[in-house]
């Protein structure tokens, strides 16, 4: 593999600290998912292949600061990564308080949440705020710790849903999922052992939130524990089991048909 053309990524020092997004390809892909970037750097001197006038292309279209900086500035920058002369800046994500989320869904004419519960693919995350969106849902709730946050990876794989679907955290999910059940929404969690066959599903058409579980382990037990009722999605036996994001899609789908339907 040419050296210049390796997978580069995020770098972060810390869950709440700004990302920034290094190498030609990733800064594209950041653009034109429309993550929002607060600066576009490039180094001088740099070769202006056409993913760099791309980069200042979109990010002007957006009115997003173009910095030149020298080379060993952007070294320091990005920690010394593979950055071929290109960066993206990113602000933390603003997260929605759990309250709000709530009361953003009893606002609703159908009350709809996703919880995760330890979704450590922030690519996965993306994919279900895309699914919440599609399908009705009025937000996504994750938790502070072990979990994947909103990062850039996520928002690309978002397809730009992130942008209009909000996404709270919070510090004890099990706790958050209790208040919102005290409110009326009924919790559904994920899972391989379920009690009812998604298909058999009449908790759909109520005020609800969908709990997701991990890609490995699953919901965890107390989270298992907090839910109305846990649910499994049909499948072949000789199948393997879907992952989170697929998962929670097929799960949503369904809710979305029998609120149409019923």
């Amino acid at each position: 593999m040419d050296r210049a053309a390796g997978p580069r990524g995020p770098r972060r020092s810390g869950p709440d600290a700004p990302e920034t997004v290094v190498g030609r390809n990733p800064v594209v892909e950041a653009l034109r998912a429309k993550v929002p970037g607060t600066a576009l750097y490039v180094a001088l001197g740099v070769e202006a292949d056409e993913r760099v006038k791309e980069a200042v292309a979109l990010a002007g279209r957006t009115g997003m600061p173009l910095m030149e900086i020298s080379r060993g500035e952007m070294d320091r920058m990005t920690d010394r990564a593979l950055h071929q002369g290109l960066a993206l800046q990113v602000p933390p994500y603003t997260y929605l308080h759990p309250d709000d989320l709530l009361q953003r869904a009893l606002a609703a004419p159908a009350p709809l949440l996703v919880a995760l519960d330890g979704v450590t693919d922030p690519r996965n995350l993306g994919a279900i705020v895309r699914s919440a969106a599609a399908f009705g849902a009025q937000g996504v709730l994750v938790p502070e710790r072990r979990a994947a946050g909103m990062t850039a990876a996520a928002w690309r794989s978002s397809a730009g849903a992130a942008a209009r679907l909000p996404v709270a955290r919070c510090t004890n999910l099990s706790r958050t999922l209790k208040g919102y059940r005290e409110h009326g929404l009924f919790a559904v969690g994920l899972a391989a052992d379920g009690q009812v066959a998604l298909d058999d599903l009449e908790l759909a058409t109520e005020p609800l939130v969908v709990v997701v579980g991990s890609e490995g382990e699953g919901l965890g037990r107390l989270v298992a524990q907090t839910c109305d009722l846990t649910v499994f999605i049909p499948m072949r036996e000789t199948s393997e089991s879907l992952n989170a994001g697929v998962a929670a899609a097929v799960t949503l789908a369904e809710v979305a048909r029998r609120r149409r339907t019923g």
